[in-house]
Protein backbone atom coordinates (compact mmCIF):
# COMPACT_ATOMS: atom_id res chain seq x y z
CA UNK A 1 0.00 0.00 0.00
CA UNK A 2 1.03 3.29 -0.83
CA UNK A 3 1.45 5.93 1.95
CA UNK A 4 -0.26 9.29 0.74
CA UNK A 5 1.96 12.70 0.85
CA UNK A 6 1.77 15.33 3.60
CA UNK A 7 0.94 17.76 0.76
CA UNK A 8 -0.73 17.89 -2.56
CA UNK A 9 1.08 16.74 -5.40
CA UNK A 10 2.69 19.61 -7.81
CA UNK A 11 0.06 19.55 -10.61
CA UNK A 12 2.53 21.36 -12.94
CA UNK A 13 4.21 17.90 -12.93
CA UNK A 14 1.23 16.01 -13.79
CA UNK A 15 -0.08 14.58 -17.00
CA UNK A 16 -2.96 15.17 -16.67
CA UNK A 17 -2.93 19.22 -15.87
CA UNK A 18 -3.31 21.56 -18.76
CA UNK A 19 -3.37 25.57 -19.27
CA UNK A 20 -6.90 26.92 -20.32
CA UNK A 21 -7.59 29.79 -22.28
CA UNK A 22 -9.87 31.16 -19.96
CA UNK A 23 -8.44 33.81 -17.57
CA UNK A 24 -10.59 33.82 -14.87
CA UNK A 25 -9.88 29.59 -14.67
CA UNK A 26 -6.54 29.58 -15.88
CA UNK A 27 -5.43 25.86 -14.80
CA UNK A 28 -6.77 22.35 -15.87
CA UNK A 29 -7.24 18.65 -14.80
CA UNK A 30 -8.71 16.35 -17.54
CA UNK A 31 -8.98 13.56 -14.70
CA UNK A 32 -11.57 15.77 -12.99
CA UNK A 33 -12.67 17.58 -15.89
CA UNK A 34 -11.86 20.94 -13.78
CA UNK A 35 -10.48 24.25 -14.37
CA UNK A 36 -9.48 26.33 -11.79
CA UNK A 37 -8.10 29.82 -10.35
CA UNK A 38 -5.99 27.39 -8.17
CA UNK A 39 -4.22 24.23 -9.01
CA UNK A 40 -6.45 20.86 -9.38
CA UNK A 41 -5.21 19.19 -6.31
CA UNK A 42 -6.43 21.75 -4.35
CA UNK A 43 -9.88 21.88 -5.19
CA UNK A 44 -9.83 18.15 -5.09
CA UNK A 45 -8.57 18.16 -2.01
CA UNK A 46 -11.01 20.93 -0.99
CA UNK A 47 -13.73 18.64 -2.32
CA UNK A 48 -12.83 15.21 -0.92
CA UNK A 49 -10.59 16.16 2.05
CA UNK A 50 -7.76 13.77 0.95
CA UNK A 51 -4.68 14.76 -1.71
CA UNK A 52 -5.12 13.83 -5.72
CA UNK A 53 -5.42 10.08 -6.30
CA UNK A 54 -4.94 10.30 -10.38
CA UNK A 55 -1.64 12.10 -10.03
CA UNK A 56 0.72 11.06 -12.61
CA UNK A 57 4.29 12.09 -12.95
CA UNK A 58 4.58 13.20 -16.83
CA UNK A 59 7.36 12.08 -18.54
CA UNK A 60 7.86 15.51 -20.04
CA UNK A 61 9.56 16.86 -16.81
CA UNK A 62 12.96 15.64 -16.59
CA UNK A 63 15.86 15.54 -13.64
CA UNK A 64 13.31 16.67 -11.15
CA UNK A 65 13.29 14.33 -8.11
Amino acid sequence: MVTPPNHPPNCLQCTYFFVTWDPRFPRGCSVFNIKSREFPSYEVFRATGKHCPAFQKSERIRGTG
